[in-house]
């Protein structure tokens, strides 16, 4: 189980540094575990602080790994990345 600060639709993991100048970057296993481990599964919540969402188009923030296909689990659904697109597997029951 790794956390994100984002996750792109074609499946990029951002975990590890959101690039601000003040933040202090996380390095540690994550690129290893997000390209090496047989099973990887994300678990972070939806929406940033701001109430932005943490799923874009591209990420910003430094890659940790690229296109993984390992599904992600939010506070509101469990979502599969796929060859063509994200897809919504279970919604949770807020």
């Amino acid at each position: 189980m790794l956390g994100a600060f984002q996750v792109s639709t074609a499946g990029d993991l951002a975990n590890w540094h959101t690039g601000a100048s003040d933040a202090i970057p996380a390095v540690g296993g994550a690129m290893d575990l997000a390209v090496g481990a047989q099973k990887v599964m994300v678990m972070m919540e939806h929406l940033t602080k701001q109430g932005e969402s943490k799923i874009v188009a591209r990420c910003t923030y430094p890659l940790t790994a690229g296109a993984l296909r390992r599904p992600h689990l939010h506070d509101l659904a469990v979502i599969d990345v796929k060859a063509d697109g994200l897809q919504v597997v279970e919604t949770s029951r807020a």
